[in-house]
């Protein structure tokens, strides 16, 4: 680990402390799921994916996202968001590398992505997350995106980032320190939560 990323997390705690305090957006306080987010959820079968080919998609694509109760980290509904959302982006229809809460109607902060730097490369769900660092040292590749049909084009991102999200289990924040490919899609998944596409970014 370089010494600018420890220094960065070390004083992580802090930063987001005084974040909270500032824009009062903790997940303590953060808006119970509304009865159209549960109806999301708790339909069968994969999501639908959200594309800015209509207008009213476009809207939800472009807004930004507000967390989930820790409270609702623990329920068996988020457990099931989570395996729709695994279950939709790997569908032979979609077949992604990662999705974002916007993408299957929720305007709420949780991502899904496949952990190309972890052994068997398996998706993982990360609720309330944010990317906390980004490195000066840059990658650029081709990205396209699950809501942008028939799209693609190179875009430049850094080559590694902290991230920070709620353990589930814990209900603690984690962070943790992505390079290469997946720290690509950790950055294009949670521009999402912000309503950023990667075409922005072109």
């Amino acid at each position: 680990m370089k010494a600018g990323i420890r220094d960065f997390i070390l004083a992580g705690g802090f930063v987001m402390t005084v974040l909270a305090a500032v824009c009062g957006c903790t997940a303590d306080d953060a808006p119970r799921l509304s009865r159209a987010e549960k109806d999301i959820i708790d339909a069968d079968g994969i999501m639908r994916v959200l594309t800015v080919v209509d207008r009213e998609d476009s809207l939800v694509l472009r807004s930004e996202c507000t967390d989930f109760p820790l409270k609702t980290l623990r329920s068996e509904r988020f457990g099931r968001l989570a395996g729709r959302m695994i279950a939709t982006v790997t569908d032979s229809t979609q077949d992604g590398v990662g999705i974002a809460g916007p993408q299957v109607g929720l305007k709420r902060r949780v991502v899904a992505v496949q952990r190309f730097d972890k052994a068997g490369e398996p998706f993982e769900v990360y609720p309330n997350i944010r990317v906390e660092y980004l490195s000066d040292e840059k990658q650029t590749g081709p990205e396209g995106c699950l809501s942008i049909p028939e799209i693609y084009g190179e875009v430049e991102r850094s080559q590694t980032v902290v991230i920070s999200y709620v353990d589930i289990n814990t209900l603690d924040t984690v962070r943790d320190t992505v390079s290469g490919f997946t720290a690509v899609i950790f950055q294009h998944e949670t521009d999402h939560l912000d309503g950023i596409l990667f075409t922005d970014r072109m």
